[in-house]
């Protein structure tokens, strides 16, 4: 189909009647001049655009389109079979199922004719335009199913032809209202929600197709372009059908066309595409177009129309890539800047990805081993406190303050229970000795049971311990291991099982450091300094403890007293024994021990499990790293096209 040029246009005159006649034949010079213009100055930007969205860039942000709508039998299928010069699926209901990319290219060399269509990973060479129609509609059937159902799914259909434009448009299906037999009842709102996701992108043009024997201001497809459009900037409606108006009603068609009844910024069109009678006695696309140039030219009405160059198929192809390449020169900066941040963005994520392991057996040895060293030293170093702000440290410090603190509680506690022993022996069995003389064993079982009540604080204390250490092991295990589930799986199993070891190993420890507290032991030297050193202190501490129990430290006889700063200097050296010597257990075998078996157990892997089965990522991992490594490629590649477009 060759392009004809009418009205103004830049650097081009109006074409006389008489001109627009021998150009519509595609034989004058002028012709030729045309198309070079063309060639030059508008083709390289649908060419950028189509490049990019073959590319797939529309995944990461919209692009310059022309999106078709209308309701159904407005005459849709007719316009975009003129357009393209191949016949497409037709007939009533629901015909357009799947969105259709139309992709039209002018070929150079007269006669050259090609297609190509492509879906859902399919893409099939069509030799015949004959057969377009019998493709699509396969492809339809492929994606939403037989019958009358619809896809979301987008259909490529490529055309080059000595006798097209250089276009590309996005039919949609036809706006239903009522459901006919086979459809699901909320089928008009399915396809007024896909319509909605083309229109309602700022960069597409809405090209909205209404027939002129229906009021203009009732179309569902006016409605749903004036609510994404409400001042009519991204509109450019066609009419179709003026055969059919009745008579007396022409004026007001041309009103509507010159724009003075619905305003759109973009203006109107008229044609007149095949009639169903035409198809039926097989005009051709090319007959059709010289009789609708006479339909226009011989009309009372829609002459001047075509004079102002607003009517015709060739006009509306000559307009919608005028309007589709200005389009695209206005939005081509927003689009370098959108891929540039996008690009920055996509790198930054993708570094927290990092790269997958490798595919070489060696390879792989070399890099399991660099995981798990990796984990190993950082357990280590969390041990050694030499991990920065993984520091187990100070909560660690906490814990065993708080084991101190409950020692020091014990001292008022353990005064009362040795003074009522005291007073107990003094009222009842004391005999002919002097006061203050009391049983040794008295004496070890006041020790003993004071220190049987240590033991379950003491056990806590490693259980609060024990909760902090293997805590952090595992949040180093899913650092380390986030991609690999089942080398993640294995650490936490071996962090679990020696949890479970040291915890037993501890908890003997600890009950034979209590078993051998009960033997009420230190070494004399240290027995004299401690009375010696504290003997004053200790004993106004004993008072005021005695004070705080509401007891009268007045009361306390001499000989009783001594007894109490003897016992209570026992208390001070055995709490502070286990003051240091419970967690020194702890820390060894929760924390230092621990950290170097599990250094042990992970190295151990490299020879008990396959690296294969260790190395293997989760899918979710693997799936996001390949979606950014292909939007990296996209918008490198992208963004290259633009800098040389620009350039």
């Amino acid at each position: 189909m060759a392009l004809w040029f009418s009205g103004k246009n830049p650097g081009f005159a109006s074409q006389s009647t008489t001109n627009q006649e021998n150009f519509s034949d595609g034989n004058t010079e002028q012709h030729r001049v045309l198309h070079n213009y063309f060639d030059v100055k508008v083709r390289p930007f649908i060419d950028l655009i189509d490049s990019l969205r073959y590319h797939g860039i529309e995944k990461d942000l919209n692009l310059p389109a022309i999106a078709v709508i209308g309701d159904q039998s407005s005459g849709k299928s007719s316009v975009l079979e003129a357009l393209s010069g191949v016949p497409l699926p037709r007939g009533s209901g629901i015909v357009t199922r799947c969105p259709l990319e139309l992709k039209l290219r002018r070929a150079k060399i007269a006669g050259d004719w090609s297609a190509k269509i492509s879906y859902d990973g399919n893409s099939e060479e069509i030799s015949d335009p004959l057969e377009v129609e019998e493709y699509i509609c396969k492809a339809q059937n492929d994606l939403a199913g037989d019958g009358v159902g619809i896809c979301a799914e987008l259909i490529r259909l490529e055309i080059t032809s000595s006798e097209v434009s250089d276009l590309t448009l996005i039919d949609l299906p036809g706006i239903a209202r009522v459901p006919v037999k086979g459809q699901p009842e909320d089928i008009g709102q399915q396809i007024k929600s896909l319509i909605l996701k083309f229109i309602s992108k700022n960069e597409t043009i809405n090209l909205v197709v209404v027939p002129c024997n229906v009021d203009i201001a009732t179309t569902e497809a006016l409605k749903m372009a004036q609510e994404v459009d409400p001042n009519g900037e991204r509109t450019l409606a066609i009419l179709t059908k003026p055969d059919l108006l009745d008579k007396g009603t022409e004026q007001n068609i041309v009103e509507i066309v010159q724009n003075k009844v619905i305003h759109l910024s973009k203006g109107y069109m008229i044609v007149k595409c095949r009639g169903q009678q035409q198809i039926i006695d097989k005009v051709t696309l090319a007959k059709a177009t010289k009789d609708e140039i006479e339909f226009f030219k011989n009309h009372q009405h829609f002459r001047s129309l075509l004079r102002e160059g607003k009517a015709t198929v060739q006009c509306l192809a000559k307009k919608l890539t005028l309007e589709l390449v200005d389009n695209i020169k206005k939005t081509v900066p927003s689009i370098a800047k959108q891929v540039k941040e996008q690009l920055n963005e996509t790198t930054g994520e993708l570094q927290r990805y990092e790269a997958g392991p490798p595919t070489d057996e060696n390879e792989k040895l070399m890099y399991v081993v660099e995981e798990l060293s990796d984990f190993t030293q950082k357990v280590i170093d969390l041990s050694q406190g030499n991990c920065g702000q993984r520091n187990l440290f100070p909560p660690l410090r906490s814990e065993f303050g708080k084991w101190e603190g409950i020692l020091e509680e014990q001292l008022p506690c353990f005064v009362k229970e040795v003074e009522e022993v005291i007073q107990n022996y003094e009222d009842t069995f004391r005999g002919a000795e002097l006061p203050g003389f009391i049983n040794y064993s008295v004496f070890q079982t006041l020790v003993r049971n004071h220190v049987k009540k240590l033991e379950e604080p003491a056990k806590a204390t490693m259980m609060s311990v024990r909760d902090i250490v293997y805590k952090e092991f595992i949040n180093i295990a899913e650092e380390c291991f986030e991609r690999f589930p089942c080398l993640l799986f294995v650490a936490k199993d071996r962090i679990d099982n020696i949890k479970q070891r040291q915890e037993t190993k501890v908890t003997e420890r600890l009950e034979n450091q209590f078993h051998m507290e009960y033997l009420v032991y230190t070494q004399d030297s240290i027995f004299w300094k401690t009375m010696k050193e504290n003997r004053p202190g200790l004993l106004n501490h004993v008072k005021e403890a005695a004070q705080d129990l509401v007891m009268d430290a007045t009361d306390l006889k001499t000989g009783n007293s001594d007894m109490l700063n003897k016992l209570s200097c026992y208390f001070q050296i055995g709490s502070q024994r286990l003051s240091d010597q419970v967690p020194m257990l702890i820390r060894f075998f929760i924390l230092d021990e621990a950290a170097r078996m599990l250094k042990k157990e992970m190295l151990s892997l490299l020879k008990e499990c396959d690296i294969n089965h260790l190395l293997r990522e989760e899918t979710e991992t693997s799936l996001k790293r390949g979606e950014l490594q292909n939007r990296m490629e996209r918008l490198t590649m992208a963004q290259n096209q633009l800098n040389n477009f620009i350039k």
